[in-house]
């Protein structure tokens, strides 16, 4: 089963930037067991819309099930971490 974390940001939120060293630390950890996406809402607004992302930070966890957890705003590396277990990493 895939599993992906889809980090919904801009490049002038100054929490996203918080949150970016916490997701690079688990995706460095996890060796290739989840796809990372980075996606700037500004750039990507119909991404944006689709999963009704309405502030930034918005982390959203899924696998081929679909969404298994949401996070908005900067979210601690334990709870990254045991949604992307729950996912299926």
């Amino acid at each position: 089963m895939s599993v992906r974390l889809k980090d919904f940001y801009a490049d002038w939120c100054g929490p996203c930037k918080t949150q970016d060293p916490i997701l690079e630390e688990i995706e460095a950890d996890m060796d290739g067991g989840v796809e990372f996406e980075k996606i700037d809402v500004d750039e990507e607004q119909e991404i944006a819309n689709e999963y009704q992302v309405r502030s930034i930070p918005t982390l959203v966890v899924e696998n081929d099930d679909g969404v298994v957890e949401r996070f908005i705003g900067v979210t601690q590396r334990e709870d990254i971490e045991s949604a992307l277990e729950k996912a299926g990493a």
